[in-house]
């Protein structure tokens, strides 16, 4: 069963599938090794561990296709990648796909916002036209061809235009045949209940630490009818509080010792599979 197979068989499930986002390699394999079925390979994340900026559209396509296939290269869990819209007109949507399948990511979101985008959660979103996204969407799901890729259409129009527009086009892109639908910018619970009492069928919502959403348990949404639920910045946020954390602390005392808790030595190797390679050298390294 490859990537995308196995994806498909957990959307079928009777569960809803949490997918923590990952900024990069070592994140998916922490995100793997906690037991998740699934990561998500966040365009937010994946444009701070690379550039160190924010999530502004400053990654091109062939940046983030080598960030995916790294990361499907470290688990064996199915990832989920964000596309962003696609690079550029029918023709470089279709490439994307393409490399995204050649990365093998087993599914990938495209938003309907005009270039250059930015994330979902910031002020000052701008939309493309309903009828031009669709037909991007259908441009995906020419590209993907016999590989099966799930193809997800993400709206960011809740915080651009309001809930309503935001609900008519994730049903309008449901129309085109995707997979799924994302309604992205979600804030507060109340939108989380609008959006599952008015788009029936495979939905993603995404629940971002620093809001009212957190409360929600993946129980909870499970039980308004969605299929994927996103972490998109658990990790990240975690990682880096950490880290400015332990550097405070040696900075102040000018030693490790103490701060925030650390993994050992140990523990990381085991993390990134150091014996996996220790043992490929022990058999044929001279």
């Amino acid at each position: 069963m490859n990537q995308t197979e196995k994806l498909r068989s957990l959307l079928r499930g009777p569960k809803i599938l949490a997918a923590p986002g990952a900024p990069d390699s070592l994140s998916a394999r922490l995100v793997e090794q906690a037991g998740f079925e699934a990561v998500y390979m966040t365009g937010f994340g994946a444009t701070a561990a690379r550039l160190g900026t924010p999530d502004i559209g400053l990654l091109t396509q062939t940046e983030m296709t080598e960030h995916a296939r790294n990361m499907t290269r470290a688990v064996s869990i199915p990832v989920i990648a964000d596309a962003d819209t696609g690079y550029g007109g029918p023709s470089n949507i279709h490439r994307t796909v393409r490399e995204y399948i050649q990365a093998g990511v087993a599914a990938i979101h495209l938003e309907d916002q005009v270039a250059p985008k930015r994330c979902g959660q910031m002020a000052g979103v701008k939309l493309m036209e309903r009828d031009e996204a669709f037909l991007r969407l259908k441009v995906a799901l020419e590209a993907r061809g016999n590989d099966d890729l799930v193809v997800i259409g993400r709206t960011d129009a809740l915080q651009a235009m309001g809930a309503d527009e935001a609900i008519t086009r994730a049903k309008y892109y449901q129309d085109a045949g995707v997979d799924l639908v994302f309604v992205d910018g979600i804030k507060k619970i109340s939108e989380v209940e609008a959006v599952a009492k008015a788009v029936t069928g495979p939905k993603v919502v995404s629940i971002v630490d620093g809001n009212e959403t957190v409360a929600l348990k993946a129980s909870d949404l499970q039980e308004m009818g969605f299929t994927v639920v996103f972490y998109a910045l658990t990790t990240l946020l975690s990682a880096t509080r950490a880290m400015a954390d332990a550097l405070a602390n040696l900075r102040d005392t000018g030693a490790p010792e103490g701060g925030p808790a650390k993994h050992s030595y140990a523990d990381f190797c085991d993390i990134v599979d150091l014996r996996f390679h220790q043992n490929l050298d022990e058999k044929f390294g001279r």
